[in-house]
C-alpha cells in the first residue's frame, strides 16, 4: 500500500463549491513564504533569508584581504569589517588616492564598477571625462591613481561590489556611461542622453568583471549585492518609488542568473542584504526612506561577519541582542525593548517578559517571549560573574 504524504509534503488547492481538495507535486527544494509570526524566533533571518546563499565554509579571517566598493551600501560593509579588525585594503592607508576609495561608495551601476577593473587591469581610458566626485570635479585618468587601484585588486583576496542602480547617463555618440549624471555646465542635449539599462546589459557586465577577476585573480572569492539604498530621485516621467523597483528589479535578475551561470565554479557568492532589509523588517529605514537605520545594519553585519568571517568572536547572545534591537528599531518588536537591550538591563526585562502578552498572535508572543528569557538568563548570569550589580536595575 503506497505511503500516504506528510501534511507538509503537501501543497492544497480548493476547486469551487464542491471543496475538493488535491495536491500539488512539490519538487525537492520548495520553500514556502514565512508568515510574520516566523520572524519571532531565533535563526529567522538564517532559515527565511540567508538560507541558500551562505558559502560552505567562512573565507575571510584577519589576513584575507578585502577589497569592498559599489554604492553607498558598500560603506557600511568597508566601515564594519575595519572596525572589527580585518584587513579591508580600500581602508587602509596605502590605498593612496585610488577611485575605489575615494568615491567607491559613489559608482552606483555596473557599468562604473566594470570599468575601473578595465582601467586598473587592463589598461583602458577613454576619450572624454566620464568620472566626476560629489562636487562634480573631474577624476581624469591618472596614471599614479591607475597603478594605486591596481595594486589594490592585485593583491585583494576577496572583492565585494555592491550594485545600487540602473539608470545611466550616457553619451550617445561613444556609448561610454558616466559615473552618475553629467555636471550643468557640461551637459550636452546632443550627445548626453539618459535611458534604463537592461538586464542583459548588466549581466553582461558583471560577467566580464567576474572575468576579469577570474583572470588576473583566479583564487579571489567574489560578493555580490545589490544595495537596500533606493533611488534618491528618478529621471523618468514617473514616481520615483516605481522606477526604484524597476532599478533594483533589473539589478537582482542580472545577478541572479550570472550566478546562475557560474556557481558551480564555487567563486561567486550573492550576499541577500537587500531582501534582509527590505523583506524582514517593518520599517527598516530612517525618516529619509532611503536610509537604513543603524540598528537594523548592525544586526545585517553581525550575521555577515558570523557567516563570512573564520575567527569571528561574535556569540550567540550578541547576535540574538543584535536581533531584538534592530527589530524593536524598525517595528518589528515592541520598541521598549531596544534600549531594555541596549543595556542589557535583565530584571526590567523579565518585567516585561511577564506581561500578559507582548504581541497578538500567542505563537508570536510566545515566542518572542523566548528569545527575551533567553537574553535575561545569560545577562543575569554574566552580572554575577562580573558583579556589575547596576545590570539589574530598572532601565
Amino acid at each position: 500500500m503506497a505511503k500516504r504524504p506528510r501534511k507538509a509534503d503537501k501543497l492544497q488547492f480548493q476547486t469551487t463549491s464542491r471543496k475538493e481538495f488535491r495536491t500539488w507535486f512539490r519538487g525537492e527544494h520548495t520553500n514556502p513564504l514565512p508568515h510574520n509570526r516566523h520572524f519571532y524566533k531565533q535563526g529567522a533571518i538564517e532559515k527565511y533569508v540567508l538560507k541558500g546563499w551562505a558559502p560552505e565554509t567562512p573565507a575571510i579571517d584577519v589576513n584575507t584581504q578585502v577589497t569592498a566598493f559599489g554604492s553607498c551600501f558598500a560603506a557600511n560593509i568597508s566601515n564594519w569589517l575595519s572596525r572589527r579588525n580585518y584587513n579591508v585594503l580600500n581602508k587602509s592607508d596605502d590605498a593612496g588616492r585610488a577611485y575605489v576609495v575615494a568615491c567607491g561608495e559613489g559608482m552606483v551601476n555596473s557599468f562604473v564598477i566594470l570599468q575601473q577593473f578595465e582601467w586598473a587591469w587592463e589598461g583602458k581610458t577613454f576619450d572624454q571625462d566620464l568620472w566626476h566626485g560629489y562636487d562634480t570635479e573631474s577624476y581624469g585618468y591618472d596614471p599614479e591613481v591607475q597603478a594605486q587601484t591596481k595594486k589594490m585588486f592585485d593583491e585583494t583576496d576577496v572583492f565585494i561590489l555592491t550594485f545600487g542602480l540602473s539608470e545611466i547617463w550616457y553619451d550617445e555618440p561613444t556609448g561610454n556611461v558616466f559615473w552618475r549624471t553629467i555636471p550643468k555646465d557640461a551637459y550636452d542635449p546632443s550627445r548626453h542622453k539618459f535611458r534604463v539599462s537592461s538586464v542583459e546589459e548588466n549581466k553582461d557586465n558583471m560577467r566580464k568583471i567576474y572575468d576579469l577577476i577570474r583572470k588576473h585573480r583566479p583564487d579571489a572569492k567574489i560578493i555580490f549585492t545589490l544595495s537596500p539604498i533606493p533611488l534618491q530621485a528618478t529621471f523618468r516621467d514617473n514616481s520615483c518609488i516605481t522606477s526604484n523597483a524597476v532599478s533594483k528589479g533589473v539589478l537582482r535578475v542580472a545577478i541572479d542568473e550570472i550566478y546562475r551561470e557560474k556557481q558551480d565554479e564555487g567563486v561567486l557568492h550573492y550576499w541577500p542584504s537587500y531582501e534582509m532589509i527590505t523583506d524582514a523588517f517593518g520599517q527598516p529605514y530612517k525618516h529619509d526612506r532611503r536610509h537604513p537605520k543603524d540598528e537594523v545594519l548592525d544586526f545585517i553585519m553581525m550575521l555577515f561577519e558570523r557567516t563570512w568571517c573564520k575567527d569571528s568572536d561574535m556569540t550567540d547572545i550578541e547576535q540574538l541582542s543584535g536581533y531584538i534591537i534592530a527589530g524593536a528599531a524598525a517595528g518589528l518588536f515592541p520598541s521598549v525593548l531596544q534600549r531594555v537591550c541596549e543595556n542589557k538591563r535583565y530584571v526590567r526585562l523579565r518585567r516585561i517578559v511577564s506581561r500578559d502578552e507582548l504581541l497578538d498572535e500567542p505563537f508570536a508572543d510566545k515566542a518572542l517571549k523566548g528569545m527575551l528569557e533567553t537574553l535575561a538568563a545569560h545577562w543575569e548570569a554574566e552580572a554575577a560573574e562580573t558583579g556589575d550589580e547596576d545590570k539589574a536595575e530598572v532601565a
